[in-house]
């Protein structure tokens, strides 16, 4: 059964079904002619094992405020999308009174209604919309990696989280569905398979005994790249900051290698909707705006190499003529030498120090947002720890799957360290609750060896209670991802790397400051969340890996 997209108008219905017709081998579209029966209407689908997409409505309907009937549709199916398709001569007047509804997420886009064939500003934004719901909540259609393992353990869920974060389809297959079956004939050889078997497009299967041996078959490892060759600038770290630098490197003719520990994004690839970033009035996940940006790189020749960390770092010297000999990143996967190095490897989620916490990381403890496991928190109560951005982002995406989301905070309140919007968003959610003042201090399994209850303690009273819990999802401060770095690297107290006029004097070379984005090593600069000094966000991390090329280009051409 396909999923459906519900279209919602008591007197322009025929309207809307004839624009939606393009989506009709896709997508069901049954059509309701009021908010009531646009509510059964998704009844019926969801109890006949179907989906539905997304609600397409005018902005006024006979039996209830337009975002009254949202609230309702949301409660029968919190995943569908939300769209009004105003009508011409509604859209002005409608626009002032309910648009303020969308910056608290009542709604996902307010769109003015096709006057004539191929509207695509229209329909760009559907298909943007359905798009976003495909690869958050429906399982694919076309599957790029294949996984056969009897269990989802900890090992598969890492899995799949790396690849969705890397935009890669994925499914997993029991060995013994047609699917998995289908996989296991391509196992070379008569030994007996380990699982997680991966599959790629080429028909390749192999065990992957960790991530990195995934990132390895589908995208290379650092030994890669010829020995022999020195590249401009390597890039360590491929979030906001390490992209944009990658993408005005290579643009310009620099010859660019890009290595991320993890999977392309960074900590920014796992939001699940960026609204306040230039440029997207819909709001884009952190994993989209990742990809575009690798693939608008790979398009000026960088190269990436995934899943391999920087595990340590030479810097160059000075040959026998006073030139500088290259940088050298050392990886277990291989050596990178290059000319300009930028550290823009970011944060990692501080670890949470409490018993029973630890062994169930995988396993219903997660460190980010983990949108792989937002899905297999249906129906259950989960809890967020941490009151940043990313916390508020991570609880509104898990709330379309969970019974409830508890945000727990020790401040009082979110409104210190979130921002507005999504203050708002949270504060309409009826399955969200803000919780101040408390902090998890234990957590240990059910019966089925995943998590199955927490305690929280009341920083203010001392209270302490156990609560059930299926999912844990830690967003609990930043400490720099650096240390790879060599002592050369100046940084601050908190472990982050000092730039520019931050730098002591002590440090100056002939009196004078590194450059803004420069380290205290020649050559190497530092961008993003990883610099002292750096506002923590996806578009200033962008902004500081833009800026950084040019005095990579000033220090490789000192003539320029």
């Amino acid at each position: 059964m396909n999923p459906a997209i519900i279209l919602v108008s008591e007197t322009r219905s025929e309207e809307l079904l004839d624009e939606f017709g393009r989506y009709s081998r896709d997508y069901e579209l049954p059509t309701a002619g009021s908010a009531h029966e646009a509510k059964l209407a998704a009844k019926r689908v969801v109890a006949e094992g179907g989906q539905v997409a997304m609600f397409v409505t005018e902005s006024r309907l006979p039996d209830a405020e337009v975002l009254e009937a949202f609230h309702w549709w949301r409660a029968t199916v919190p995943t569908a999308r939300r769209v009004i398709a105003a009508h011409v001569s509604s859209f002005r007047e409608d626009a002032e009174r309910l648009r303020g509804g969308m910056a608290k997420g009542k709604y996902d886009a307010y769109l003015l209604m096709p006057r004539g064939a191929r509207d695509e500003e229209f329909h760009t934004a559907i298909c943007e919309l359905l798009s976003d719901w495909g690869s958050t909540v429906a399982e694919p259609e076309v599957v790029a990696v294949a996984i056969v393992s009897p269990v989802e353990d900890a090992l598969t869920l890492s899995i799949r989280d790396y690849l969705d974060r890397m935009g890669m389809p994925n499914r997993v297959y029991a060995p013994d569905s047609d699917e998995g079956r289908a996989v296991l004939e391509h196992v070379e050889g008569d030994v007996a398979p380990e699982y997680p078997l991966v599959m790629d497009l080429g028909k390749r299967v192999a065990t992957a005994r960790s991530v990195r041996d995934v990132a390895t078959r589908i995208y290379g490892r650092p030994a890669d790249v010829d020995v022999d060759r020195v590249v401009d600038v390597a890039i360590v770290g491929a979030g906001p900051a390490g992209l944009a630098a990658a993408v005005y490197a290579s643009s310009e003719g620099l010859s660019t290698v890009v290595l991320e520990a993890e999977a392309v994004g960074g900590q920014a690839g796992t939001s699940s909707m960026i609204r306040n970033y230039l440029g997207f009035p819909r709001g884009i996940s952190g994993m989209r705006l990742a990809q575009r940006a690798r693939n608008q790189a790979i398009r000026f020749g960088t190269e990436f190499f995934t899943g391999w960390p920087v595990t340590s770092f030479t810097p160059g010297t000075l040959d026998e003529t006073g030139g500088p000999r290259p940088h050298v990143l050392h990886t277990e996967g291989g050596e990178v030498r290059a000319r300009a190095v930028v550290v823009s490897a970011g944060v990692k989620y501080r670890r949470l120090d409490a018993p029973g916490i630890e062994r169930l990381v995988g396993l219903g403890v997660h460190y980010g947002s983990a949108m792989t496991a937002a899905r297999e928190m249906e129906g259950s109560d989960v809890i967020v720890v941490g009151g940043g951005n990313s916390a508020g982002q991570a609880a509104i995406h898990l709330a379309r799957f969970a019974r409830s989301v508890t945000i727990l905070v020790r401040r009082e309140s979110l409104a210190e360290t979130m921002s507005s919007y999504l203050v708002g968003e949270i504060g309409y959610n009826p399955r969200i609750t803000v919780q101040g003042c408390s902090e998890v201090t234990e957590g240990g399994a059910g019966e089925d060896g995943r998590l199955g209850w927490v305690t929280v303690r009341d920083t203010a009273g001392g209270t302490e209670e156990r609560r059930d819990c299926r999912g844990l999802f830690l967003l609990i401060g930043a400490a720099p991802y650096c240390d790879w770095l060599p002592d050369a690297v100046a940084r601050d107290g908190r472990g982050f790397v000092l730039t520019g006029r931050d730098v002591p004097q002590r440090l100056w070379r002939e009196g004078l400051p590194p450059e803004s984005l420069e380290t205290t090593v020649p050559g190497v600069f530092a961008a993003g969340d990883i610099r002292a000094g750096s506002m923590k966000r996806v578009a200033a991390a962008s902004g500081e890996g833009a800026s950084v090329v040019p005095l990579v280009h000033a220090w490789l051409d000192p003539t320029r």
